[in-house]
């Protein structure tokens, strides 16, 4: 879930609050007391080196990513097989400034990225160049007064094209922390993302599209000459769920075209959300992802095809059991497309032909997270698709660049970035069960040491979303399952109805119905695991982010299984909750209209509304400038169980979004909720 708030209660219980003084440190007024278990495990997870970007150079001859060198990307090059690596910049200090934002030359000579290290003092960011093999230094193209990203080289070789709000540096998207919201309010912060370009022998940045309207990701056609983008009027961190599909010429002033509205458009995208567009080889259709989606970013659903000067929308995959993420064309007639299946990660090949696409076949399945740092599961490939590049990881191995043949093997790790990192939890499993007519998957952690003559608590964890999907991945020092495990907890994460990974129709089945199917595929879950391993039922937690954290307000609501809770960045009261945020379009998707026209179907699935049920203790932490989950709604929660007589206890986080970025406020969060669950369900009780 997306969305920006008014923090309308941001004063209330000021005592949970640190003052400003303490903006770069944790809250200090109840600071939990140190753990040494907890303590080498929070720097054991801080240790990994996270690899935020992955490129194949079109020649296929390179490979470029950028990996966290004391908490600054910066970019290493090497050959395709990972030798010989060595820092883009041999004089850059690590952790000095940052690189990131990789994009080849079509003919694989130069590289560009962006950088803050030629102006360290003010931290201005600069679209820069390197001519790759030689000796000379990187040269700035531009020099960028606001906020950049999703660097791409246009297919001629001409231009560098990006997405720029011009005038501000904040970082954009709902998860950043929200400005403050005081004085006149307006309805939502206007700044306009559009899409710049930069000549490759440099000047200033030159806006291609209208600046009347929010770009969320572009793609350029084949020859250069249009870009398609997927825009909206602004506000953009509202907008995104009733983007339109535009294409326009590569030039400024010239007028976009809406090929795709799904506004108005009839069938299966109806009112639902689009990603990815992608052109043909021959520039004349477009591909995308289209379905229904909470996040910008958490991209699954089904492929649509469209001509590109508009006309007839063709759903290619209407009957498939799995989520495509993320695709492009390799040929005229064929995707390559990352799709979710159970939790886990396939590549496959999709052949187009006419109105519908044939699974030609899955190259190969991972049970691992993948990503080239541009979209989420997305694989970097050569200009003739035969090989490819990505960042892989799971609870089993640390991030390590991935390189080879495209085919039916997976490509092996070429780089040994976090080899000496070894994981301190249990084993992973993927559990799989039925409910009501339904498949559904999860991952189970066990508990580090695992003695199966001993009994174990199991700690329920939630993604969020709850258009997402719970895959395996290693951990870093943010929350997340594997603590618990490595503490001694059984972890179950499950991915019930509405997440990604059975097809559309499951992620859709959650629809008007939040917190009640859903949970009740979770509970058929603990059964599950419950019947075949020592699971004490008596000590069963529950635990999650945004729309996990939602649903650990809730299902104490529900059941009396659950004997702990942390809720992070949760949802009390949709009701309330809709009058507190400027993000109101992606609640009507789900909830079939607004609060104000059914606010029947936003009650059966507020917590508040049955908050005498809770018997749970639940420590509830947010973030005090949360955008997507605004802070008044935990402490609406947390008020309320104080009232009930609840062992309650609410901590808010000076500064912080919904993601939390200060390391401190990170190590500090996961340290309460261990704490938490140990005190009231000991993992060795």
């Amino acid at each position: 879930m997306t969305y920006r708030t008014l923090l309308a209660c941001a004063l209330l219980g000021a005592a949970l609050v640190a003052p400003a003084a303490f903006a770069d440190s944790p809250p200090s007024g109840s600071r939990p007391a140190v753990d040494p278990r907890i303590t080498a495990l929070l720097g054991e997870l801080g240790k990994v080196h996270d690899i935020s970007g992955v490129a194949l150079s079109p020649d296929g001859k390179r490979l470029a990513w950028a990996v966290e060198r004391k908490g600054k990307p910066m970019i290493e090059i090497a050959g395709a097989d990972g030798r010989h690596a060595h820092p883009l910049v041999a004089s850059l200090k690590p952790g000095s400034c940052s690189q990131r934002d990789i994009s080849w030359s079509p003919d694989s000579r130069h590289l560009a990225f962006l950088s803050d290290c030629a102006d360290p003092r003010h931290k201005t960011s600069h679209v820069m160049l390197v001519a790759v093999g030689g000796k000379a230094a990187p040269v700035s193209l531009s020099r960028l007064n606001g906020y950049a990203h999703a660097l791409r080289f246009a297919p001629d070789g001409q231009r560098i094209g990006f997405l720029y709000v011009a005038g501000s540096n904040r970082r954009t998207g709902a998860t950043a922390a929200a400005k403050a919201q005081t004085g006149v309010i307006s309805g939502g912060d206007m700044a306009v993302q559009r899409v710049a370009t930069v000549a490759v022998d440099g000047g200033a940045p030159q806006a291609l599209t209208p600046a009347d309207r929010y770009v969320y990701e572009f793609s350029w056609s084949p020859h250069a000459r249009r870009i398609a983008y997927v825009g909206a009027p602004a506000p953009g961190d509202n907008n995104w769920w009733i983007a339109q599909l535009y294409v326009q010429d590569a030039q400024p002033g010239t007028v976009p075209k809406s090929v795709v509205d799904p506004g108005t458009v009839k069938g299966s995208l109806h009112g639902l959300q689009l990603a990815l567009p992608r052109w043909s080889p021959d520039g004349s259709r477009l591909a995308f992802i289209g379905g229904l989606m909470s996040d910008q970013g958490a991209t699954g659903g089904d492929i649509y095809t469209v001509p590109a000067n508009g006309g007839r929308l063709v759903n290619l995959t209407p009957d498939v059991h799995v989520s495509p993420s993320w695709l492009t064309w390799i040929g005229a007639q064929q995707l390559l497309v990352s799709q979710i299946s159970n939790g886990e990660v396939q590549l496959a090949r999709y052949r187009v032909a006419g109105e519908q696409a044939r699974q030609a076949r899955i190259l190969f399945t991972l049970a691992a997270s993948i990503g080239d740092g541009n979209a989420a599961l997305a694989v970097s490939l050569s200009a003739n698709h035969r090989q490819l590049a990505y960042a892989q990881s799971s609870f089993t191995h640390a991030p390590e660049v991935h390189a080879g043949a495209l085919g039916e093997t997976p490509p092996p790790a070429v780089t040994r970035i976090n080899a000496e990192l070894k994981p301190t939890w249990g084993k992973a499993v993927s559990e799989q069960w039925d409910n009501e007519g339904k498949h559904v998957q999860g991952w189970l952690l066990y508990p580090a040491h695992y003695d199966p003559a001993k009994r174990y608590p199991l700690i329920v964890y939630v993604h969020g979303g709850p258009s997402w999907v719970t895959m395996q991945r290693w951990p870093n020092a943010g929350y997340g399952p594997a603590p618990f495990s490595a503490l001694g907890y059984f972890v179950l994460m499950p991915n019930p109805r509405g997440s990604f990974g059975q097809g559309e129709a499951y992620t859709q089945s959650n629809r008007k119905d939040f917190g009640h199917g859903d949970l009740r595929d979770i509970l058929a879950g603990v059964d599950h695991v419950e019947k075949k391993l020592p699971v004490d039922d008596k000590r069963l937690g529950l635990t999650g982010w945004s729309y996990g954290g939602y649903m650990s307000m809730f299902a104490p609501t529900q059941t009396k299984r659950f004997r702990a809770v942390v809720a992070g960045a949760g949802l009390s009261d949709w009701r309330s909750y809709y009058g507190q945020n400027l993000i109101d379009q992606w609640m009507i998707p789900f909830f079939g209209a607004s609060v104000y026209d059914d606010p029947a179907v936003y009650a059966q699935s507020s917590p508040i509304h049955f908050v005498k049920n809770v018997r749970a203790p639940t420590l509830l932490v947010v973030g005090e400038n949360d955008a997507e989950c605004p802070a008044p709604q935990s402490f609406e929660w947390w008020h309320a169980l104080r009232a009930e007589g609840v062992p309650t206890e609410l901590v808010v986080y000076p500064g912080e979004g919904h993601a939390f970025h200060k390391p401190a406020d990170r190590r500090d969060v996961l340290q309460r909720a261990l704490l938490w669950f140990e005190k009231y369900l000991p993992a060795g009780g």
